[in-house]
């Protein structure tokens, strides 16, 4: 039996939680909340904040850790290379982890590899920005260096919302004080999610993304196929490889996020680390078939080994739908919530969460983690994933208090 400590202790921690007790190790969690998601499933746990490298150090030789194992969570993974180095665990480098959360060095990266980027330009003061924007003269994205979650990510139009938004945007970025400016890509956007190896990178699952009306940079639905009749995901794959081998990511999740124009995917971030809200953890194994949870968990443990991850002919026609739900009318008291037995009772309905109840005041999210509830569904085609989706709409429904 072997001990492995798992960062952060949120919801979308439970299910690696729970496959490392189911696979005969202990299991310890760190994360600074009381009644924190997944204390209740750990063999024991630091009431911490994941950034208390100390602490958690001396926790973790009490404990006599033998891997330190995180996903769905950015801000995680630099924490899981500093543990792991000093620990003599297997994990990602510090390196790669800075080059997998910093949006910068993406950037630069990018420009070095020939891979397509927007442009861009590292800001320190608000009056960088504005000089970079009147250079460029069009829409632009500002966002923090290494934040998680779309927090502090504005689109910005004009020099006002600049002067406006600056500041708020540069108190989420951690390492450096500075933010990220760079063109706004218009064109449709994509998520692709991996799996890498010690020789190759597998792609499990892709996405077009669709965004609420009221903030273009929080998405609203992730449709998930193995192609598209539209866009060339087998190019987009190319692209999204062509990033990773040419860094020295050891092993582990990839999660990217491409935008398409003029022919063109752009990488708009990539992260070593698996999807959010559940897509490492429902979506990308059941579009492939693959126990990746298993795979991640053993590497950790006992080096990684290569694995053929390509994907299975068999499962090309399935399709699956991350879909989060709208607040009606831009907010309010909430009064009734309809269509719940629709939920529950579809198996095709893999996992659904309500971030309310009834008699709470709901708004429209001002970022990905303020979203009020979404669902997964999963079908062997799409024909019968649209039926599911169909009778969710006709039947589920947030009544608001007049």
């Amino acid at each position: 039996m072997r001990n492995v400590l798992v960062l952060p202790g949120s919801n979308w921690q439970i299910k690696l939680v729970k496959k490392i007790r189911e696979m005969g190790n202990n299991v310890f969690v760190v994360n600074p909340y009381e009644n924190s998601p997944c204390f209740p499933f750990a063999t024991d746990y630091l009431k911490e904040d994941i950034f208390n490298i100390p602490q958690i150090i001396e926790f973790c030789k009490r404990k006599n850790i033998d891997a330190v194992i995180s996903d769905e969570c950015d801000i995680a993974m630099p924490v899981v290379a500093r543990l792991a180095e000093e620990l003599g665990c297997i994990a990602l480098s510090s390196d790669m982890a800075r080059l997998y959360t910093d949006k910068y060095l993406m950037r630069e990266f990018c420009v070095e590899n020939g891979i397509p980027c927007p442009e861009y330009k590292l800001c320190e003061r608000v009056e960088d920005a504005l000089k970079f924007f009147n250079s460029i003269k069009a829409p632009m994205v500002m966002k923090p260096l290494d934040s998680n979650a779309s927090k502090g990510v504005f689109k910005v139009c004009n020099e006002q919302q600049i002067k406006d938004l600056f500041e708020q945007s540069l108190s989420f970025s951690r390492t450096k004080k500075c933010v990220l400016l760079e063109r706004f890509i218009s064109g449709t956007e994509f998520t692709i999610d991996g799996v890498k190896t010690p020789s190759k990178h597998f792609t499990l699952a892709i996405s077009e993304k669709k965004h609420f009306e009221h903030n273009v940079n929080i998405a609203s639905e992730l449709f998930f196929t193995y192609d598209n009749d539209n866009f060339n995901y087998d190019e987009l794959r190319k692209v999204n490889d062509l990033f990773v081998m040419k860094s020295s990511l050891e092993f582990g999740f990839t999660h990217a996020e491409y935008k398409y124009e003029n022919g063109k995917f752009y990488l708009i971030e990539i992260a070593a680390r698996g999807g959010g809200n559940m897509i490492s953890s429902v979506i990308a194994p059941y579009l492939s078939g693959f126990d990746t949870y298993k795979y991640l968990i053993e590497s950790s443990l006992n080096g990684a080994k290569d694995v053929d991850f390509s994907f299975p002919e068999n499962n090309k026609k399935r399709a699956a739908i991350l879909k989060f739900f709208k607040t009606p009318n831009g907010g309010g008291l909430v009064k009734e919530i309809k269509g719940l037995d629709v939920l529950d009772n579809d198996p095709r309905v893999y996992e659904y969460k309500l971030n309310f109840n009834c008699g709470d005041v709901i708004e429209d999210a001002i970022s990905d983690s303020a979203r009020i509830g979404f669902y997964i569904a999963c079908a062997e085609n799409q024909n019968e994933l649209k039926l599911v989706v169909e009778k969710i709409e006709k039947n589920f429904e947030i009544v608001l208090e007049k």
